[in-house]
């Protein structure tokens, strides 16, 4: 049977070799296949594809093994007499929708199995006699390869989704297929040949634990999710009512690596070895024998740690069961230098915590002598010419005669750098050329690494006084991830000092949370780290709450005494008219205006009209005596009745 598919590109994919467990199959990131002897702990074969880096390593898996008259080895160890089962190939699926086919027998590439698949290859499964491969991709299909031909035998839409785990039956008639819905289909007719409800998230682990028939109630497979804490175990009922699972395996996080014994009756039990991303693992063992209700704890839990006085945990990456049920054949440690140990387990014992002396720093040696940088000598009759056009002299900036004199004999120091570079302000001319902003940004990031590593603070008070947001932007951009975390502790070291520096700091700690927040994240001691930073923070905004209500009570409080203050400084109003209109008017509407006049007059001015009225009647009586004929035209006109009926009217 194949050993365990790495089925997601953030796990790395590491596995066993069946039966024996002599070797150790590991992917790294940059796409290398390293294959680990187990019992001599050291590293046998190293292969790197051509377009390992364009095309990474996303699964792998071991065919069944062989012995060495089998297939291409025929020729090569004629004179060997060995008849020994050996794993020999090893499929490797890739991001760019190809196979590979290693052998380890020759030590080199045995076959590229192109043109199935046009999405990543998500996982590879092995028939287990036949020389068949199962390849399950992106694109929704799979694919039946050939290994004498090279070539797909047959190709068929799995789901609507993209195909994330294959597993073949013992008896190479059935197939399980699996994307977040579970299907099973036959082999021959290549049909569904049942369906189950399948996970909420992709999945990533499909595994066959019995090797009993179908049609007997007695086959069952377990599968696996990405983001579940558990494996859930699914039975083939004759009746086809098996859309649910009947038994649950808890676990402490995601599965990434698992290996079983499978059962071959009722009356043997499955055994399980599950290793999860948080580097434990768990032992399991059950009779198999219809649904079980309650979720199984594992019968054994294990954890590694170093032997410090502060331990630390030890990451295990995969184990593999053994015919000897005591011991374990487990690799732990980082992947590019693992750590292989059978140990003996207890499994009376429900935690166990194994202890080991593990050096994590890895012998890689490089000379650092060759590149030590020298300033080349110029002379005064030198030129210095740009790249392209030729005749054209670079402007060489020199800064004084001394400097010039100094070449000679010595290499400039940080502090003279510092003083001929201006980081405080640069000019924005017209004539500037275009490359001025990334020059300075990129001597403010070197400065800045420089300034953390030596703890100069000469050299951190000239970048941390710049103002500019682009520039802070692009030199937190360019830091290494290395110096990201000494950077916030020395932020948090000033923002603790003079407000008007805690200005200047909170805009640097802004966009380091922008750019590294998700290495920040990562960071398995996080919170003890950034502990004063968070409690600093929550002092400030809790007074920043008490300190927002003063400044609203205040506010209020001085727009009254300035809206009274005004009410008082306003200026009477004058009164006199700017413009008067006088409209000429007709003798009838100055009567009318008169007697209007006359009804207004208060009643004390009655007897001065009195009298004048009877100096005008007077005066008329006269001129109608002296002249009779207007007298004679006032009587017939009616005029002199009037006049008396007026006059009588007025007393």
């Amino acid at each position: 049977m194949a050993a365990d598919v790495g089925s997601s590109s953030l796990q790395l994919p590491c596995v066993f070799s069946p039966k024996s467990r002599q070797y150790l199959a590991l992917c790294a990131q940059d796409g290398r296949l390293r294959i680990w002897n187990t019992d001599s702990k050291t590293l046998h074969q190293e292969y790197v594809p051509s377009a390992h880096l364009s095309a990474t390593c996303i699964c792998i898996a071991w065919g069944p093994c062989r012995t060495v008259k089998e297939g291409p080895q025929r020729k090569k160890r004629k004179s060997e007499a060995v008849q020994e089962e050996k794993a020999d190939l090893l499929a490797m699926g890739t991001a760019a929708g190809s196979v590979l086919i290693y052998s380890t027998a020759k030590g080199a590439l045995h076959c590229t199995l192109d043109g199935g698949h046009s999405g990543g290859v998500n996982c590879v499964q092995w028939h287990p006699e036949d020389g068949l491969l199962y390849s399950g991709s992106d694109d929704t299909n799979i694919v039946e390869w050939d290994l004498q031909t090279g070539k797909a035998r047959s190709k068929w839409k799995a789901d609507r989704a993209a195909v994330t785990s294959l597993s073949v039956s013992p008896d190479g008639k059935l197939l399980l297929s699996a994307g977040q819905i579970i299907k099973m289909w036959d082999l021959d007719t290549k049909e569904i040949y049942r369906k189950f409800t399948g996970h909420s998230s992709a999945v990533t682990t499909l595994r066959f634990a019995t090797t009993r028939p179908p049609d007997s109630n007695g086959l069952y497979f377990l599968s696996g999710a990405a983001h579940e804490r558990l494996l859930s175990v699914w039975q083939v009922r004759q009746d086809g009512k098996d859309k649910n699972s009947v038994v649950s395996f808890t676990l402490t996080d995601e599965p990434q690596h698992i290996d079983l014994v499978q059962s071959n009756n009722k009356e043997e039990a499955v055994r399980l070895a599950v290793v999860c991303k948080d580097g434990q693992l768990h032992l399991f063992e059950h009779f198999l024998n219809g649904p079980c209700k309650k979720p199984l704890s594992p019968s054994c839990s294990v954890q590694m740690s170093d032997t410090k006085d502060s331990p630390v945990p030890i990451p295990l990456l995969a184990a593999a069961l053994t015919a000897d049920k005591l011991s374990v054949q487990l690799a732990y440690g980082n992947h590019l230098q693992p750590v292989m140990e059978r140990v003996e387990i207890n499994t009376a014992e429900r935690h166990i915590c194994l202890t080991r002396d593990v050096q994590t720093s890895l012998s890689l040696t490089m000379e650092t002598s060759v590149s030590k940088v020298k300033t080349p000598i110029v002379n005064n009759k030198s030129k210095v010419l740009v790249p392209g056009l030729p005749g054209h002299q670079a402007p060489v900036k020199g800064t004084s005669e001394k400097r010039k004199k100094d070449t000679d004999t010595k290499e400039i120091s940080i502090v003279e750098r510092l003083g001929e570079i201006d980081l405080s302000t640069v000019p924005s001319e017209k004539g500037a050329p275009k490359g001025t902003a990334s020059l300075q940004t990129d001597n403010f990031a070197v400065l800045l690494v420089q300034g953390l590593e030596s703890n100069d603070a000469s050299i951190l008070n000239k970048v941390f006084q710049t103002r500019k947001e682009m520039v802070i932007k692009k030199t937190v951009a360019r830091l290494p991830l290395p110096a990201v975390l000494p950077l916030v502790e020395e932020l948090t070291k000033r923002l603790q000092g003079h407000p008007f520096t805690a200005v200047l700091m909170v805009r640097w700690l802004k966009a380091v949370l922008m750019h590294h927040t998700s290495y920040l994240a990562s960071l398995p001691d996080l919170v003890t780290q950034l502990g004063v930073l968070y409690h600093m923070i929550e002092s400030r905004v809790k007074m920043f709450h008490k300190l927002t209500k003063l400044h609203g009570k205040l506010y209020l409080l001085m727009t009254q005494v300035a809206t009274g203050d005004s009410s008082n400084t306003v200026t009477e109003v004058d009164h006199t008219a700017k413009l008067v209109y006088e409209e000429e008017s007709s003798d009838e509407d100055e009567a009318s205006g008169d007697e209007a006049l006359r009804d207004d007059e208060d009643s004390d001015n009655w007897e001065e009209d009195e009298v004048l009225g009877e100096k005008m009647e007077e005066e008329q009586v006269d001129e109608e005596e002296g002249d009779p004929d207007i007298r004679r035209d006032s009587k017939e006109n009616g005029e002199e009745d009037m006049e008396h009926g007026n006059e009588s009217e007025e007393e």
